[in-house]
């Protein structure tokens, strides 16, 4: 408890952890002042993001850069998961559904190309284990495919009205998409575990926190910034109104990159530590496990929690955008080495992605 007391001393931006306390009593104290509670929250998952960072890589620096990064890309989305429960919960579907393709874009592209940039800003050209990437890529196009499956298929003049065949369908890729997790996750840590090893070539040479406080650390700042982004989710929603932002824009953007925090701090400081194994497994593995896992999880879960079954169907321009994130992501880490210049692309890439969207919303979202 001392070595974690002792980092909240030493690092200013760890001080900004009073907003977690100040944030949670306003949401109890004055629930309607959206406006507070939204810029409180985001000072708040901030430093959480920034500690989940510090004890992700003591358990990296024990476990190895694979299982680290899927470590923290689990974390992380599951924050996400409990966003879009949330919203499950209050029918605002398309709300989780632009959170799913937004998750997957703003992972595979803008945290990609971020890292890609911050590591070689630093350093003229990074390698990184090409093993991995391709691995999380092709689990990615797999997964995209069959997402966007219903969405291809649902225009089709023989169809019954009603969307059960959507349903249907949703609900088998479901199930098909978490068990092909299951076996990527058996296959690139128990069969061919040999095939993903880090090269060691990071210059981290700093003292880790012992393996204890580091999980109990992510334990619990898990569990805090679940709660800090319930409380980010129902204020930005009234806030959308009053900055003109459609719901679309708010999962697939704000939501999003909100909800991505904690992945965010941890990936951009490997990266500067020249650990890109770790950076572009958390990036790529995060974007594969919200498209092979929480995608089909929310759908079974709407079945208990939604007040009717949630299928996968997208609308048109969120298609587009996962698939062109997808075949990005894949040409952009086929190499296994990396510049600035390349990183610098995707975020423009993004950046085009986000300018569209807030500007030309969804029909019947604008």
């Amino acid at each position: 408890m001392q070595t974690l007391l002792r980092e909240i001393r030493n690092t200013p931006l760890l001080w900004m952890l009073a907003f977690v306390p100040m944030v949670l009593v306003a949401e109890a104290v004055v629930p309607h002042s959206h406006t507070l509670l939204f810029v409180l929250s985001v000072l708040a998952i901030v430093p959480l993001a920034a500690l989940l960072s510090h004890a992700t890589e003591a358990v990296a620096a024990k476990t190895g850069d694979a299982v680290g990064g899927l470590l923290n890309a689990t974390l992380g989305n599951l924050t996400e998961l409990i966003i879009a429960i949330a919203a499950l919960r209050a029918g605002q579907y398309m709300l989780v559904k632009a959170s799913i393709a937004g998750a997957i874009v703003t992972n595979a592209v803008f945290m990609l190309g971020a890292c890609l940039l911050l590591g070689g800003l630093r350093y003229h050209v990074q390698e990184y284990n090409r093993a991995g990437a391709r691995l999380s890529s092709g689990l990615l196009l797999m997964a995209t495919v069959a997402l966007l499956a219903p969405s291809a298929v649902a225009d089709l003049d023989h169809l019954p009205q009603g969307g059960g065949i959507l349903n249907k369908l949703s609900l088998g890729i479901s199930v098909l998409l978490i068990l092909v997790y299951g076996l990527g996750l058996l296959f690139s840590l128990r069969t061919h575990k040999e095939l993903f090893a880090s090269a060691d070539h990071g210059d981290d040479k700093e003292a880790h926190w012992p393996i204890g406080i580091a999980v109990g650390t992510l334990l619990v700042v898990t569990v805090l910034v679940a709660l800090v982004s319930e409380i980010f989710v129902e204020s930005v929603q009234k806030a959308a109104e009053t900055f003109g932002m459609s719901p679309a824009f708010v999962g697939f953007i704000v939501v999003s990159l909100v909800g991505a925090a904690a992945e965010f701090a941890v990936a951009f400081a490997a990266a500067r530590k020249n650990r890109l194994d770790m950076a572009v497994s958390i990036a790529l593995g995060s974007a594969s496990q919200i498209a092979l896992f929480v995608a089909p999880a929310l759908v079974l879960l709407s079945y208990v929690v939604g007040p009717k079954p949630m299928d996968l169907q997208f609308w048109p321009g969120a298609v587009t955008m996962v698939m062109i994130a997808t075949v990005t992501s894949a040409f952009i880490t086929a190499s296994g080495r990396s510049a600035w210049f390349v990183g610098a692309l995707m975020i423009f890439i993004y950046a085009v992605f986000a300018l569209t969207l807030y500007v030309v919303p969804p029909a019947g979202q604008g």
